[in-house]
């Protein structure tokens, strides 16, 4: 497989800090069972287009050239976000299908609000048209509406997004045994592990459950690759009741490690990623000698909705 990266002018016009940082953390929980815990720091590669939405986007970016970009998200998405910063950043318009048309009706969340200022176009769908966004029959609907689009999916997790990715495998190569990064659509993992050098495997932590999580990286690999790049796996257990939720048992966890190493943690991914590979050394999932990177795919923002803590 041959090299894919973004063009020297993209990377000039968006100026982003790779590789991305790899921190070594000292950590009892790890360094008792001869595991050593590394930090790669994506969370700082551009401060509005940081972690995996830099590496999944720019392919996308440039194949798009200018037109305009239409993608999917809920009211909290970080894809939508980073889009809409790319959108004001670069010079092109960007539409956000928004799941959930009582939305429309109420004040802006800071998410979206962030998206609109962004020069986003926002358009409010209800959840049974949301779940057929793939479908021809929604997606000539929105074609119709917004006219010459490109279309990226939800999380913008396609084949792009995946050749993408593996710079972040390449960034590891020899540094690590073991990558580990949270998963919500696939793409990023797909992407990692095809990167990696013979040796070395890629850990997925799913933060929604549902069991297609698997199917869904043997198919982004496929149109990526051609077939299956990379040794990776899944550890399911971890998603605490699904997408943005939590439990009292994770919120101290995660309160936990910020005051032990001094590093706000994202709470939607990064904390179950961190919770899973602690649960992990514990259990002796890890060798000794074990050289583990956590991949940091966000910063902390908005705190969660109240709604999202499972008890």
């Amino acid at each position: 497989m041959g090299r894919v990266t973004p063009s020297a002018d993209l990377s000039r016009a968006l100026r982003p800090r790779l590789p991305s940082p790899l921190q070594e953390v000292r950590d009892e929980r790890f360094a008792r069972h001869g595991v050593r815990l590394f930090l790669k720091r994506d969370d700082l590669i551009h401060p509005d287009l940081p972690g995996n939405k830099w590496r999944k986007l720019a392919l996308n970016l440039e194949a798009a050239a200018g037109r305009t970009v239409l993608t999917f998200g809920g009211a909290y998405s970080n894809h939508l976000r980073a889009t809409a910063a790319a959108g004001r950043l670069l010079g092109f318009p960007t539409v956000g299908v928004v799941r959930g048309d009582e939305l429309a009706r109420r004040p802006l969340n800071p998410a979206l609000a962030r998206c609109a200022a962004d020069g986003m176009r926002l358009h409010f769908v209800d959840r049974t048209t949301y779940r057929a966004k793939a479908s021809s029959e929604v997606l000539e609907g929105l074609l119709g509406l917004f006219g010459d689009v490109v279309v990226l999916p939800e999380g913008g997790s396609n084949a792009l997004a995946a050749q993408g990715c593996t710079a972040l495998g390449r960034e590891v190569a020899g540094e690590v045994d073991v990558a580990a990064v949270a998963c919500g659509t696939g793409g990023t993992l797909a992407g990692l592990a095809a990167g990696l050098d013979p040796g070395q495997r890629a850990l997925g932590v799913p933060v929604v459950g549902g069991g297609f999580l698997g199917e869904e990286v043997a198919r982004l690999q496929r149109e990526a690759f051609g077939g299956p790049a990379g040794d990776w796996s899944l550890e399911e257990r971890f998603t605490f009741g699904g997408y943005a939720r939590t439990t009292p048992e994770l919120a101290a966890f995660t309160d936990g490690f910020e005051d032990r190493h001094g590093l706000p943690v994202e709470r939607v991914y990064v904390a179950k990623l961190l919770f899973a590979l602690t649960a992990l050394a514990e259990e002796g999932a890890f060798a000794p000698g074990t050289r583990l990177a956590a991949v940091i795919t966000g910063a902390p923002d908005a705190p969660l909705q109240e709604s999202s803590v499972s008890r």
